[in-house]
């Protein structure tokens, strides 16, 4: 069965006729065209798919699409701002938190509701904001490295 899912996503209103158990994921990838947000191991536990929803982290891999009807969902991609990467973004790409990229889309999404809640958070806040993201290339330093040097710097 499909029904009409009418949402918010990346400041853009959108209404689509998705099936009923279509995942968050699979929407942003197959109907938004949104590929940023990565699926990595298909059961909630590697935070790759991590999207904001009104604000808050949520794993668009175990997330029904319906799930988030007439919520506003922002994406890697919505932070970019007139082709412009987000100071979170450019802080990644000068710090080398990247590594391999797959992991960063869901790392990048993770801190920015930490810097959105708390624009100024500790180390260990950093950590544990991170703690449901596994990076698999790096010992996670120059990734709390990143945060860390967007810290208090505006969009």
């Amino acid at each position: 069965m499909k029904s009409i899912l009418a949402l918010t996503v990346n400041g853009r209103r959108r209404e689509d006729l998705v099936p009923d158990g279509m995942l968050l994921i699979d929407y942003l990838r197959d109907f938004a065209g949104l590929t940023g947000t990565k699926q990595g191991c298909d059961g909630g536990e590697c935070g790759a798919c991590t999207v904001l929803v009104d604000d808050r982290p949520r794993l668009a891999c175990s997330t029904l699409a319906h799930q988030v009807a007439g919520k506003r969902v922002e994406t890697v991609e919505g932070l970019t701002r007139s082709g412009r990467m987000s100071a979170l973004q450019q802080a990644f790409h000068e710090k080398l938190g990247t590594q391999c990229g797959f992991c960063t889309p869901g790392m990048i999404m993770a801190a920015e509701a930490l810097l959105r809640k708390n624009p100024d958070p500790s180390r260990e806040q950093i950590k544990a904001a991170l703690a449901g993201n596994l990076c698999r290339c790096t010992g996670y330093v120059k990734i709390v490295e990143s945060v860390e040097a967007a810290k208090g710097v505006s969009p």
